[in-house]
């Protein structure tokens, strides 16, 4: 296994996947790093691992005097392998992410989005290959619905904090955040289970019963 600060994020994306890195954090006392509520991957198949780009979205019923700032402002200043995550309490007022953006996004080398609530131009997105986690989709435009009232601070998903910096993995299963004070010791153990897994899958495999497997190696 390589050292901590040689395991890549192009390396990451190879081998890991959201459920692996839950039981890290989990071993290391870190319970409750993944919403429950439902975001699922809507435009790709596979893994998004990036750093998170956090935008704090709120319902409007009124006029936007400056439409569109905020949000346009945080995909400007995406940095490469950014992960936009837009926390918008699972709003379903208007489809909140689009094809534009995600055009834009990917100029800056952002690598995906994660949205708390609905987006749209889906097909378009699929199309374009712009991975997209959320929780569905809406055609209205964000206009005067909803707008981006902070960029770059702490945002939480049904509970979860997401802070800017931190390592973030979506796939099918779901999403999981890796906060930094840990992100080493969470990768590290993430990497050796992915590891152990593959020796036990192969014992199975081998005609090793589960329950032997689980005696000799202690990984499920």
């Amino acid at each position: 296994m390589p050292a901590d600060e040689s395991i890549s994020l192009a390396q990451m994306r190879a081998v890991f996947y959201s459920a692996v890195v839950c039981d890290a954090l989990d071993a290391l006392g870190y319970p409750h790093q993944s919403p429950r509520v439902p975001l699922s991957p809507l435009t790709t198949t596979g893994v998004l691992i990036g750093r998170c780009k956090t935008t704090l979205w709120a319902d409007m019923a009124h006029p936007d005097p400056s439409p569109y700032e905020l949000e346009l402002q945080a995909v400007d200043t995406c940095q490469p392998d950014d992960v936009i995550i837009a926390a918008a309490g699972g709003t379903f007022r208007s489809g909140l992410w689009g094809e534009l953006l995600s055009t834009a996004a990917r100029r800056t080398g952002c690598v995906g989005a994660i949205v708390d609530g609905a987006v749209r131009d889906r097909a378009k997105m699929t199309q374009m290959g712009f991975p997209i986690w959320a929780r569905g989709t809406s055609l209205y435009d964000s206009k005067d619905r909803n707008r981006v009232i902070d960029i770059d601070v702490p945002v939480e998903i049904d509970g979860v904090r997401f802070v800017p910096g931190d390592l973030v993995v979506a796939d099918i299963d779901g999403v999981v955040v890796i906060p930094r004070a840990v992100e080493a010791e969470v990768v590290r153990h993430a990497w050796n289970k992915v590891h152990d897994e593959n020796i036990v899958r192969q014992a199975i495999a081998d005609g090793m019963t589960a329950t032997a497997a689980f005696k000799k190696y202690g990984v499920l």
